[in-house]
C-alpha cells in the first residue's frame, strides 16, 4: 500500500508562488520520489507540483491557503520539506519580497 499525506499552509510571501518562490518549490518537490500535487482548495484542482508550469499557473498570492497531498514513497517528508519551505517564505527575506 503506498504512503499518503495531506497538509495546509499559508503562504505569507508577498509575493505570493510566483516565479522565484515557484522554482524552489518544484525543484524541491522533484527531490522526492512522491507524487506531490497543489491546490487552491481542498476540493481542487490539483496541480502537480513538480511542474513549474502548472505551479506558476495556480497563481496563489499572499494569503493562500495552500493544499498540499502527496502518494509514494517519502510521501511524508516531502510534505513536511514543502510545507517548511512555504512557512520559510521561500528562503527569501524581506529584501528579496520587495525586488520582486
Amino acid at each position: 500500500m503506498s504512503a499518503t499525506a495531506e497538509a495546509t499552509v499559508l503562504i505569507t510571501h508577498e509575493v505570493g508562488l510566483h516565479a522565484r518562490p515557484s522554482v524552489k518549490f518544484t525543484k524541491l518537490a522533484k527531490s522526492f520520489s512522491a507524487q506531490v500535487e497543489i491546490a487552491l482548495a481542498a476540493s481542487g484542482p490539483w496541480f502537480d507540483a513538480k511542474s513549474i508550469v502548472k505551479v506558476m499557473a495556480a497563481k496563489a498570492p499572499k494569503g493562500t491557503m495552500l493544499h498540499l497531498r502527496a502518494t509514494g514513497d517519502e510521501a511524508k517528508e516531502a510534505l513536511g520539506a514543502l510545507v517548511d519551505l512555504v512557512r520559510r517564505d521561500f528562503d527569501e527575506g524581506a529584501d528579496h519580497a520587495r525586488s520582486a
